[in-house]
């Protein structure tokens, strides 16, 4: 089946697109990177261009017989090889999602996508939604279109539709349980928490400056020997910390506060787990659909193993302190592991989803879950979107809002078009906390490792298990390969009783 002339044709036209995805990547990189203000409209015409591009291969009308032909071809080989039998049904997956979505519809989301993001800068350095409440009305019309053309292609729901463009196979029905399940567990694990927090008393703060060139030089150096090689990545500042580029060319980005330098580190290897995952993907299938991370649940995972599980472990704590001394000086009592555990194992009722702690954190993901399906249905309209945010978080965390900046402004997901994505942190930090759970029982030594700031053994592990499936395997069933069981939230609560309530 590998040497079928229309599969092989398919495989070529896929590389095509990718191509055109990498550089729309770049381009997106460098808007939220280097791009000064004024760039904007013409990004936004290039990003439009390049969709348009994309979409116009991917609808091609050989492309439909060149699947039938290929998949007929496949249902008669009784030996084809397993990863391009998968990467032929998703290309004919993205096939179907392709086709459903006009190409006019593409480009005008490209347009409205970018020329939202581009205020909503300004709209929350402002902390006025009125600013940019109209481009978020365009973004979300445009969404709520495409979601009404997926639905009936794929047979999902429109919210479900949306979903599947960042992890295939997992629904609102499948989240709206989990999350209720944690919902329920915060209730009650939240209050003891504190409350055994308030007993051990505040942790010693280190005190600053912290010169933002040597945050910088020392996250360059942890991510580095957390495995991350130089010449494949680049680390830059924006306003939103992310993981962009390419697999050979991987851009992640921080934001540095000579205040707190633990805002940049921790950001800086989340975004390194990232950033692991896209160098590790299987290099035989670059530029095809089964060589792409398994959805960004699994790539949350990622990061998440990396900062959360690992980073923030006692052992790693222990390694990393005299590091921190060494940067920084000051007093060491307060780069003494348990102290640092207090600082960045600290429970609190925040406003800001990337400032919450591990446990409140899913609260602010189930906010945005639910609302999100209330604006894809249009039971929630644009204009009342505020409102309705410093509701929920008051229902959820027993906070509200003092403004939008630190409300609905926040995050720059809805205002760039990304509906559909926030069930992905959560699912993804249950996902970190079973591999890890796994992690520990296949790897010797695991903690002696950390201990020495050695992440080596724990991502090559996760090398052979998640990173190089690539997209052979769905979410459920690549953790059932590689931790002997499909997603189960028991060990996140698992993982938060352990670390805040005993």
């Amino acid at each position: 089946m590998t040497t079928d002339a229309a599969y092989a044709r398919l495989t070529a036209r896929a590389a095509r697109i990718a191509t055109i995805g990498e550089a729309a990547a770049m381009l997106g990189w460098d808007a939220a990177a280097m791009m000064p203000p004024g760039g904007g409209p013409a990004r936004g015409d290039q990003m439009a261009v390049l969709a348009g591009l994309a979409h116009g291969l991917a609808v091609a009308p050989e492309v439909a017989d060149d699947l039938a032909a290929a998949e007929a071809a496949m249902a008669a080989d009784s030996a084809a090889d397993p990863w391009h039998a998968a990467n032929l049904r998703l290309l004919r997956h993205g096939h179907t999602r392709a086709t459903a979505v006009p190409a006019d519809l593409v480009e005008a989301q490209a347009r409205a996508n970018s020329a939202c993001e581009k205020v909503w800068r300004e709209a929350r350095r402002q902390s006025d939604f009125a600013m940019v409440r109209p481009h978020l009305a365009e973004v979300v019309r445009l969404v709520r279109e495409q979601a009404a053309a997926l639905a009936p292609k794929l047979g999902l729901t429109p919210y479900d539709a949306l979903m599947d463009g960042y992890q295939r196979g997992i629904g609102a029905a499948d989240v709206a349980p989990v999350f209720a399940a944690y919902e329920a567990f915060l209730a009650e694990a939240l209050p003891r928490a504190e409350e055994i927090q308030a007993r051990r008393g505040a942790p010693l703060r280190p005190q600053g400056p912290f010169p933002e060139a040597k945050q910088e030089a020392l996250c360059r150096r942890l991510s580095a020997r957390a495995g991350l090689e130089p010449e494949h990545s680049r680390l830059d500042r924006s306003t939103h910390p992310f993981c962009g580029g390419i697999p050979a060319d991987v851009r992640i980005t921080t934001r540095y506060d000579e205040a707190d330098f633990a805002q940049s580190l921790l950001g800086v290897m989340h975004e390194t787990g990232h950033a692991l995952y896209e160098r590790g993907l299987p290099a035989a299938f670059a530029r095809q659909p089964v060589g792409e991370a398994a959805g960004m649940a699994a790539h949350e995972s990622q990061s998440l193993i990396v900062e959360m599980q690992a980073c923030r472990s006692d052992a790693y704590l222990a390694w990393l302190g005299p590091q921190l001394l060494e940067t920084f000086g000051g007093d060491p009592a307060a780069y003494a592991p348990a102290n640092l555990a207090g600082l960045w194992r600290r429970i609190g009722r925040g406003f800001i989803r990337v400032d919450a702690d591990e446990m409140t954190y899913p609260a602010h993901v189930i906010l945005r879950f639910r609302l999100e399906q209330a604006l894809v249905s249009g039971d929630l309209p644009v204009a009342d979107l505020p409102g309705a945010w410093n509701e929920g978080l008051q229902r959820l965390l027993a906070i509200t809002p003092p403004d939008d900046a630190r409300g609905c402004l926040q995050d720059i997901h809805w205002f760039d078009g990304a509906i559909g994505y926030f069930p992905s942190y959560t699912l993804g930090a249950m996902a970190a906390a079973q591999l890890m759970n796994a992690a520990r029982r296949d790897v010797a030594d695991l903690d002696a490792s950390l201990a020495a700031g050695d992440l080596s053994p724990l991502v090559g592990w996760l090398r052979a298990r998640v990173h190089g499936m690539g997209s052979l395997l769905g979410f459920n069933d690549l953790l059932m390969a590689a931790t002997g069981k499909q997603l189960d939230p028991a060990d996140f609560q698992a993982h938060l009783t352990s670390r805040y309530l005993v």
